[in-house]
């Protein structure tokens, strides 16, 4: 059994490596994503993200990241929110609107014009995450989509999407954090 198990092990850690690997070919949309990040919050805007599962988990990863800080501790907080922490209101507007309305309500109520909209979905199809992009765009927000191989909906409705080379769910949300913390490193050496 142990060899068994470590075998998985390395299996699983070169898989990851070599999807983090053919991410090399997306640098320039990476960079794109960025220099909106940065242009939104030297405008005086605000990032708003979003996500279900374990892409909620990176939502808030990634805001706590700007509103906290990266790597340097001494500078401004920078507006970021994720719709994915406030259990009342998801849970109120699931029940009273369904499920398909808890981040539309969210950014209906909380969004302005200049703002961008991040909307992660390892499948690119989540109903409320499409419905989420589609109400933004409306609001005079920019959008990114982070998702998977072939990017699904949320590809064609984004300004900018970042598709992850694979299909497997951990290793698109393995990418999706990655970039993450590349455009935070970058929006910190900005500010």
């Amino acid at each position: 059994m142990k060899k068994e198990l470590l075998n998985e092990v390395v299996h699983q850690l070169l898989e990851s490596a070599e999807t983090k690997y053919r991410l090399l070919n997306e640098a320039p949309v990476i960079s794109r994503m960025t220099e909106l990040v940065i242009k939104t919050l030297k405008a005086g805007n605000k990032v708003i993200i979003l996500g279900n599962g374990g892409s909620a988990a990176d939502a808030q990863h990634i805001a706590a990241e700007l509103v906290g800080h990266f790597s340097r501790p001494n500078r401004r907080p920078l507006p970021a929110l994720a719709l994915t922490t406030n259990t009342s209101v998801l849970t109120s507007v699931a029940n009273d609107y369904g499920y398909k309305m808890v981040f539309v309500r969210q950014l209906v109520a909380l969004a302005r014009r200049g703002d961008v909209l991040v909307a992660l979905s390892t499948s690119g199809n989540s109903p409320n995450v499409l419905e989420a992009v589609k109400t933004a765009r409306r609001l005079g927000l920019k959008t990114i989509g982070f998702t998977g191989q072939g990017g699904g909906k949320l590809k064609k409705l984004v300004d900018i999407a970042f598709c992850v080379p694979s299909k497997n769910t951990a290793r698109i949300q393995e990418c999706h954090i990655t970039a993450g913390h590349i455009i935070c490193q970058m929006v910190e050496e900005a500010f």
